[in-house]
């Protein structure tokens, strides 16, 4: 008996840490890039991890912009996080990105689209397990989160707030959940930059990747 616990222990493990090192993908790429970017004519998906861009010296940076220790069961260096690149042609027109992030009622996706300096024209949960989730998807909340960017979050102290950041928790029993959402936006957009955007020479996407783009 003593040994069936234990072989179904670690086959639990086995599962929990698979399941925590699946990244965050759109749920329907060619439906979800065309509604947030109605012009696209397609768009090119890659797939980066912090283990192939710096290990563990890009975590610390990482770490040091978001002001705390990334996750070591959700958040792991070989965790592959999807860039969509959207393309209007051949010329990129803005990207779409998403994160996991760990909420008080489970796990959250959050699905950011941005410009090409990395600022938010829409922000969505693909996924939210909070009682009160639809407080949270009510554009009167998400639309709060246009037009900012990564500087704006910087200057962000979870949980005390910031002047660059006046958003208000659209919940009243979930401010758990709000907090890890303002954590988990950053977070994106942290990845974004240090990925996509050029924010150091090792931060240049490969070329490769999964293309759904017209000719």
């Amino acid at each position: 008996m003593r040994t069936l616990i234990l072989l179904l222990t670690f086959v639990l493990l086995s599962v929990n840490n698979a399941f925590a090192a699946v990244g965050c993908d759109l749920s329907d790429p060619d439906r979800d890039v065309k509604r947030l970017f109605p012009e696209s004519t397609g768009y090119k998906t890659e797939y980066v991890t912090i283990e192939e861009r710096g290990g563990q010296e890009l975590a610390g940076q990482i770490e040091a912009k978001l002001g705390e220790a990334l996750d070591s069961f959700y958040e792991t260096l070989d965790v592959p996080y999807a860039f969509y690149r959207v393309l209007k042609g051949k010329e990129v027109v803005g990207y779409v990105h998403g994160v996991n992030q760990k909420g008080q009622y489970g796990g959250m996706q959050l699905i950011l689209a941005t410009d090409l300096h990395g600022k938010i024209l829409e922000f969505y949960y693909q996924k939210i397990s909070s009682p009160e989730a639809k407080q949270f998807r009510d554009k009167n909340f998400t639309r709060n989160f246009t037009g900012l960017t990564l500087e704006d979050f910087l200057a962000l102290t979870i949980p005390k707030g910031s002047q660059g950041v006046e958003i208000q928790d659209p919940s009243e029993n979930s401010q758990k959940d709000f907090l890890a959402t303002l954590r988990g936006v950053k977070k994106n957009l942290i990845l974004l930059d240090e990925f996509v955007l050029g924010n150091n020479s090792s931060s240049v996407l490969q070329e490769g990747g999964n293309n759904n783009a017209d000719n």
